[in-house]
């Protein structure tokens, strides 16, 4: 046996590369390959799943590259840990062997569950929640795969559960081996979002090899005492580098301290280094006890929605919206009407669409009459009796349903955390002895910096040597900045002057739509890095937000364009 576990992934979210698994088997050596399917706004899709069939609830597609690969990870002997079961591992697991039986193959098939905990919301407080699923830890994967499962299928673990309970398995780790068990989930956490890791949506994309190859999925090389090696499969797309593997380390993350339902990682003790072509080494993770409780992703049914665009061209744009908020908004009886408009159109266009701008209005109701035919009934009867120049980017649509996100937690002893083996035996996996606080760090900022010397200063786009990489948390958005690792020798003096700079007043400065909202900025010295938590930017979350971007996946692009004062000696 090696004496280092290779874990590569082939999934970050569901709809993700289906020839991914295939690729990764191919590729060269894994002991084992690891699908994240769910995400927050997926758990809400797999709830409407089961409202049309119960049967239904888990990632279809995870079926079709198994289907694709089984043969191959049991000739190769890599076993396959996924938490594609979503609402219904069991069901998952019953379809898989379905298809093994119809391969002529027999896998040993495990689920975890547990996970689901809709049985208590009363007690809970979430009365009519379509979903209420509890975050997992690995333990119970570890079991499957102590006893021999070949695939384990889950729930809702946490996605660096998926490799955490395979290291687990591996180096016979206890629940209080917290600095192991931190490393293994800095790891799963790099690994979860795919090629993520690899070069995708990677602000610095213009330094890496582009030469027509699909990105490839990021693979993991870990040590018994949690230590690591990024990489990925010889002769595949991308990149891994000191700085993809930054972009997702601080990709929706929250307070310097990571919880988990196995140990609280100290994001701020991970140290990253080159460790050759395509390598990168992670090295010195801390970890304590996990919290006393879990925390549990809550879906409820919010009610309808609808949305049109209008075209505004030319001259008097904002007199032509007025006009038509004027005429429109009388007509509207939906709970909530929400107005954007994308940015002034520039003087002398030399083509139409430079010269207009979008006007969109958005309607939110508990019912689906008055954002269907009343809202784009008298929207479309002003298309003569309105603006000059009145179009729309599409006709009128039907309303569509959406959903509402929020956290809750859970004291551990609710929640029953059960491994069915692949011959049908249950196991309870019980809870660590060891438990640390609930709460989290919330508003603390270290500040392990000087101040910056008083010099010349320039005014220059942030992203000049900053990195960035944003996405969601419910209704809160996640923003991590970082410096380059360009070769330059001011890499240090960047740090500190970010570290300094990034105040909650610099951000709301930044980006004026936190200007009434909770920020909090935690630094990353070991990573040059700094983590921004605008709280509430999204609203009430993915599915909800009536915002331009309900994912906050471009804030970080944006925020990378915004001009500051630079230092002329860090240029």
């Amino acid at each position: 046996m090696s004496d280092v576990l290779r874990i590569g992934n082939c999934s970050g979210f569901y709809g993700d590369r289906l020839t991914a698994m295939r690729e990764m088997l191919e590729g060269g050596p894994l002991d084992v390959i690891t699908g994240d399917y769910l995400a927050e706004l997926t758990m809400l899709i797999l709830g409407k799943d089961t409202m049309k069939d119960p049967s239904l609830g888990y990632a279809r597609t995870f079926v079709r590259q198994v289907e694709d690969s089984l043969g191959l990870a049991l000739e190769r002997g890599v076993r396959i840990v996924s938490n594609a079961g979503g609402l219904n591992p069991a069901g998952l697991a019953d379809k898989l062997r379905e298809v093994a039986k119809g391969l002529g193959l027999d896998p040993a098939i495990a689920h975890v569950e547990g996970d689901d905990l809709r049985h208590l919301s009363g007690e809970l407080g979430i009365e009519g929640a379509l979903t209420a699923n509890a975050y997992l830890g690995g333990f119970g994967i570890a079991r499957a795969l102590d006893q021999g499962a070949d695939i384990v299928v889950t729930g809702r673990v946490t996605d660096a559960s998926l490799v955490v309970g395979p290291a687990i398995s591996r180096f016979a780790w206890t629940p209080t081996s917290h600095d192991e068990l931190a490393g293994a989930v800095v790891v799963g956490h790099v690994l979860e979002c795919g090629t993520q890791a690899t070069g995708g949506n990677f602000s610095g994309f213009r330094t890496l090899r582009h030469d027509g190859r699909p990105l490839g999925f990021p693979l993991a090389e870990i040590a018994a005492d949690g230590s690591s090696v990024i990489t990925k499969h010889d002769g595949t797309g991308g990149a891994v580098t000191v700085d993809t593997v930054t972009a997702q380390l601080v990709y929706e993350i929250q307070t310097a301290r990571y919880l988990n339902p196995d140990v609280t990682t100290h994001l701020d003790s991970v140290r990253l280094a080159p460790a050759g072509p395509d390598r990168v080494a992670i090295t010195g993770v801390r970890g304590e006890a996990p919290p006393a409780q879990l925390k549990v992703c809550v879906n409820t049914l919010g009610g309808f929605r609808n949305s049109m665009e209008f075209v505004l061209t030319g001259l008097d744009i904002e007199a032509k919206a007025d006009w038509l908020r004027m005429q429109l908004e009388p007509s509207l009886t939906a709970a909530a009407v929400t107005w954007t408009r994308t940015a002034l159109p520039g003087a002398d266009a030399d083509t139409e669409e430079g010269a207009s701008c979008l006007l969109r209005c958005t309607v939110m109701d508990p019912e689906s009459g008055p954002v269907a035919k009343a809202f784009t009934g008298p929207a479309v009867e002003l298309a003569l009796a309105s603006y000059p120049g009145f179009t729309m980017t599409s006709p009128p649509g039907p309303p569509s349903p959406y959903g509402v996100y929020r956290p809750v937690y859970v004291d551990r002893d609710r929640v029953t955390h059960t491994v069915v083996h692949a011959d049908g035996s249950r196991e309870v996996v019980p809870d660590p002895v060891q438990l640390g606080s609930a709460e989290e760090l919330v508003g603390q900022r270290p500040s392990p910096y000087p101040a910056p010397a008083d010099s010349l200063t320039r005014r220059m786009p942030l992203g000049t040597f900053v990195h960035a990489r944003s996405g969601d948390k419910g209704g809160d958005a996640n923003l991590g900045l970082w410096v380059a690792h360009d070769g330059s020798d001011r890499y240090e003096a960047r740090v500190t002057w970010l570290a300094k700079m990034m105040s909650p007043r610099k951000v709301r400065e930044l980006i004026p739509e936190a200007r009434d909202l909770d920020v909090e900025v935690y630094v990353l010295p070991n990573l040059g890095a700094v983590n921004i938590l605008v709280r509430g930017l999204l609203g009430e979350g993915v599915a909800a937000s009536t915002r331009f971007d309900p994912q906050a996946k471009g804030l970080g692009e944006w925020m990378r364009s915004r001009i500051v004062h630079m230092q002329e000696d860090l240029l």
